[in-house]
């Protein structure tokens, strides 16, 4: 080989080299992008139910990617919990014409036999009709209520629908009804049922209790203004199960000055099992940990970012409970969470954060279109516990969910529905505010 050759073959292999590396570094970057978060937690671990298999395969996939996007302290920190394990459904009009309806249970459900459970169906058109049922009027009867929940940007109808399905199946028993079907918690008029968990108050015997898509639900309201005598054939095997392992994930990016109370931003890891877990809440997650690696661009932040992925935040919020015990003593300054979604910010609100603080997060989102809310923030289900026992400082980025619900807790939550434009402004929107919120001197928290 003559000395051209092997000059031309060395500068072949470095270019090979500084390539390979190249790319690596790149393969790297796209890693700690939202979409690739998401796509690879959808890919390789969907859907997550609390208390699973599947959950318990998350933690350690989100372990895992934590650790290797360079993240510290990388910790599972493990509790049990009382969830649902789903069985076999099926809810059939039989009069006064037959109708096999779209059904889910909803999480914590009453079971029934094999065979299932018969009875008159008695419709109610709104959760205060039910309410004003006589004690004893549905004895030996299945219930039906009705609600008209529509899209709205804030989402706001969720909180005195969502009634419905959260308070309705308890004040049926009351009233003596040995079931329950709702119309789905949704604004979709796709035949896919939305589940979602309801409350058992002390000393209550739960029933069957399951939601209907919204244009089976349709079907049962026409039915019944005809005033024929409706009937109703249920099958819900599912059964709360108790003692079932789930955790929290817990990842840090450590900050300049390890003395300064850190920053938390929070999504939920666990999902609903009829669907893929993508935009309630792998999109949380994927957006908070995006933003928390975008801010260490220019150089490592003053304070520390920590990622908390909750579990089992579906059936009652315990992985938020949970971290709120364990790190009481855990000086932090700031709560944040992801959990609306991955459509567009479009506001910012503010709870107990100091005024100056405040200001420079509004310029900051200023130029993108971001506008400030005078309604108070509440941080989420997530950093609830920990933001209450500390009253720390709270900002919610308020995501549009005109859509969300048409999505929320159906098979339909899938990987497709994610518009990569509006994830990536929702994840600049975040690292914005981290970019000044974690490289804050003074006191964030205030009136």
């Amino acid at each position: 080989m003559t000395i051209n050759s092997v000059r031309a073959a060395t500068c072949a292999a470095a270019i090979a080299l500084s390539l390979s590396t190249a790319q690596a570094q790149e393969t790297q970057r796209d890693k700690g992008s939202a979409l690739s978060i998401l796509t690879d937690l959808t890919m390789e671990v969907s859907p997550r139910m609390a208390g699973s298999p599947a959950e318990a395969r998350a933690r350690d996939w989100a372990t895992a990617r934590l650790k290797a996007l360079g993240f510290s302290n990388v910790t599972i920190e493990p509790f049990t919990v009382t969830s649902y394990v789903r069985g076999n459904e099926s809810a059939v009009l039989t009069a006064p014409y037959p109708h096999k309806l779209a059904v889910t249970a909803l999480g914590y459900s009453g079971t029934t036999p094999d065979a299932g459970i018969s009875g008159d169906l008695v419709y109610f058109q709104t959760l205060d009709a039910l309410k004003a049922a006589p004690a004893g009027s549905l004895a030996g009867k299945i219930a039906f209520v009705d609600h008209a929940m529509r899209a709205n940007q804030d989402g706001s109808g969720y909180g005195p629908y969502g009634n419905v399905r959260r308070q309705g199946p308890a004040i049926a028993v009351q009233k003596g009804a040995i079931g329950i079907v709702i119309r789905s918690i949704g604004t979709d008029q796709h035949r896919n049922p939305h589940t979602g968990a309801t409350n058992w108050p002390t000393g209550v015997t739960a029933i069957p209790a399951g939601a209907i898509a919204n244009p089976d639900a349709d079907m049962v309201a026409l039915i019944a203004k005809t005033g024929k005598p409706m009937k109703l054939a249920l099958t819900l095997t599912g059964r709360t199960t108790p003692d079932l392992p789930s955790g929290n994930v817990i990842a840090d990016l450590p900050g300049r000055d390890p003395t300064l109370p850190k920053i938390i931003v929070a999504c939920h890891l666990d999902s609903w099992d009829i669907g893929m877990g993508v935009i309630d809440d792998g999109a949380g997650c994927a957006i908070v940990t995006a933003a928390a690696l975008k801010a260490q661009a220019g150089g490592k932040p003053l304070r520390t970012i920590r990622v908390l992925w909750a579990g089992s935040e579906e059936i009652g919020v315990f992985g938020g409970a949970a971290y709120g015990k364990a790190h009481a003593n855990d000086p932090h300054a700031l709560a944040m969470e992801s959990d609306f979604g991955a459509d567009r910010v479009w506001n910012v609100k503010f709870n107990r954060v100091a005024k100056p603080v405040a200001d420079k997060v509004k310029a900051a989102l200023n130029p993108m279109g971001i506008v400030p809310s005078a309604d108070k923030a509440d941080g989420g289900a997530d950093v609830g516990a920990i933001s209450e026992a500390q009253k720390l400082a709270v900002i919610d980025l308020s995501q549009d969910g005109t859509r969300y619900f048409d999505l929320h807790h159906t098979p339909d939550d899938t990987l497709d529905k994610v518009d990569p434009v509006q994830l990536q402004q929702n994840v600049d929107a975040w690292t914005a505010v981290l970019k000044v919120v974690a490289n804050e001197a003074g006191e964030i928290i205030g009136e």
